[in-house]
């Protein structure tokens, strides 16, 4: 260890937001560090970002650091931890570590998206060890709802660092592993320098239900059903997909898989040997045949995606699958913040129909992968942390977070957000820099900041719609032809009654009349001029101004 060398936290997603996850660890002197790269997630966009496909963590500052980039390690195959690496790897190209369930969606996704470079993976799971650069990193089993979740130990001459990753306490999963208490107690004894501990539910009371109880409280909404249940619920969730096939199984029922996202996992799952023992799943089009009261559907859809099997099942657009009055339809997940209204309105559409809602409300349906309050101290008591850093969380969870661990008797617990470098040693826990960070939005088959994908532009569009004017001067600088205006997003008529394009036609005549014929020699200036004459007309008649695009051409 050289004097210089310092152990520093970097998160560039995931600390100040749910969603997004992506944290550096660096090594070295400030001038030469070496960093790892723990998870590479996305977010979704809301209403706010039209067009845009997903929300991805900016990385222009490793654009000046890929030469000291030595690996990057991914702590489980949930969209919001490794959701980016398809669109971000390749511009790093650097050495990737995964469990084998994780490795196998990225192949997955890489398949059904079809223009994707394969990223090679080396096989990492939990009780493995590597060293990555100057860090020897060992992989510990935790619970959590997915398969093959794991955290980090990052062991550094410096001391050693626990990165939980998503993790709960369950002593009686349907699908394993158990959180190691053995294994963190004997790091705990081994020393640790900071803890970077899940802040999701640091806000809720007590201990999470084991998803046990949420097997046995599925079964019973099935076994008292009339019709036909459906259960909709993260496609990434095994655990639960196997709850529920286990149910229904018991219950005498069938089981249909239903969207393309949850047949991919459950692929992947039965590749590596997870999904034994269950029955075989029915095909699509044996649906029809089955008695409404021995079949259950477990469909993607929980968050209110329009384009989701329940949707177009509450649509009445599925070919072969249909719900009726009487059947049951599941909410076996939580709702997202900023998914309200798109999953009330199907709910909405579900009731009309005469279909029974069941909600974690209702009954003990869903229960969530991360830890609570008791659980949180639970951590703290087995790792015994000098520094702990709460993270993966909005402000008001890692505050919660960081209340939670001041009063289990932790001494420091600095406040860190994205893009906040985080000096953990030698010397106090600081924030010593701030490198660039922020979002950049995948559209379609480009990737670019928000003035690149001009999503500002398209807000404008969407508020106010589009006027397209073009007009052709002669030689003398006198109309050639009548103006030609096309609107889009435009009320058809003003407040009096009279055709909206009708008026914009006679500001643009009036904005072109009223320059004298010496000044229009200026064309920039009839552009103008005209663009602000349709803007006042619209803003007067309607009350928005749309965005005008104006063409003036001198016809000799």
């Amino acid at each position: 260890m050289a004097k210089q060398d310092e152990l520093v936290f970097l998160p560039l997603g995931g600390v100040g937001e749910i969603g997004m996850n992506l944290a550096l660890y660096g090594y070295g002197p400030a001038e030469k560090r070496q960093w790892i790269m723990v998870d590479c997630g996305v977010t979704f966009p809301g209403p706010d970002l039209p067009g845009v496909d997903l929300v991805l963590p900016d990385i222009r500052f490793l654009a000046s650091q890929r030469n000291n980039l030595k690996g990057m390690i991914i702590t489980h195959a949930h969209e919001d931890h490794y959701g980016a690496m398809n669109d971000l790897w390749p511009g790093l190209n650097v050495p990737v570590y995964a469990s084998p369930f994780t490795a196998g969606m990225l192949e997955a996704k890489r398949k059904y998206e079809g223009d994707r470079a394969e990223i090679p993976i080396t096989i990492f799971k939990a009780g493995d060890r590597i060293n990555v650069g100057p860090f020897e990193i060992e992989a510990v089993g935790v619970n959590h709802s997915i398969p093959e979740p794991m955290s980090l130990v990052i062991r550094t001459p410096l001391g050693n660092v626990v990165h939980t990753g998503d993790w709960k306490i369950d002593a009686r999963p349907t699908l394993g592993p158990l959180t190691d208490e053995d294994r963190f107690r004997a790091i705990g004894d081994e020393g640790v320098l900071a803890l970077m501990c899940d802040s999701t539910n640091a806000m809720r009371e007590g201990v999470s239900p084991s998803e046990e109880e949420v097997s046995k409280g599925l079964q019973k909404v099935i076994e008292e059903a009339e019709g036909r249940v459906a259960v909709t619920t993260f496609s990434s969730n095994v655990g639960r997909i196997r709850s529920i096939a286990e149910a229904a199984n018991a219950a005498g029922r069938e089981v249909l898989l239903l969207g393309s996202s949850l047949k991919r996992v459950v692929n992947v799952a039965q590749d590596i040997g997870i999904m034994e023992g269950l029955k075989p799943f029915l095909a699509e089009d044996e649906y029809g045949y089955i008695p409404r009261d021995k079949v259950v559907v477990i469909l993607t859809g929980s968050q209110g995606e329009s384009r989701a099997a329940l949707a177009k099942i509450s649509r009445d657009e599925m070919r072969h699958v249909a719900l009726t009055k009487g059947d049951t339809v599941v909410f076996s997940s939580r709702t997202i913040p900023g998914n309200e209204k798109p999953i009330i309105e199907i709910k909405n559409a579900l009731i009309e129909q005469g279909i029974k809602i069941v909600t974690d409300t209702d009954a003990l349906v869903h229960v969530s992968g991360h830890p609570r309050r008791n659980e949180l101290l639970q951590m703290y008591a087995w790792t015994r942390p000098q520094i702990l850093v709460p993270v993966h969380g909005e402000a008001a969870h890692l505050t919660a977070q960081a209340e939670l661990g001041a009063s289990a008797g932790i001494a420091t617990i600095p406040r860190v957000r994205n893009g906040n470098v985080l000096r953990l040693a030698p010397g106090p826990a600081e924030v010593i820099d701030e490198v660039p960070h922020g979002r950049i939005f995948k559209d379609g088959k480009l990737i670019g900041d928000f003035d690149e994908m001009a999503i500002g532009d398209r807000r404008k569009l969407s508020f106010a719609g589009h006027v397209s004017v073009n007009i052709l001067l002669d030689a003398r600088y006198e109309f050639l032809a009548d103006p030609d205006l096309v609107s889009y997003g435009l009320p058809e008529f003003d407040d009096e009654g009279e055709d909206m394009d009708d008026g914009l036609y006679d500001a643009v005549l009036g904005a072109v009349e009223s320059i004298p014929r010496t000044r229009r020699k200026d064309l920039d200036t009839v552009r103008e001029s005209v663009r602000r004459a349709v803007r006042s007309a619209t803003n007067i008649a309607w009350g928005k101004k749309p965005v005008v695009t104006v063409f003036v051409t001198r016809v000799q």
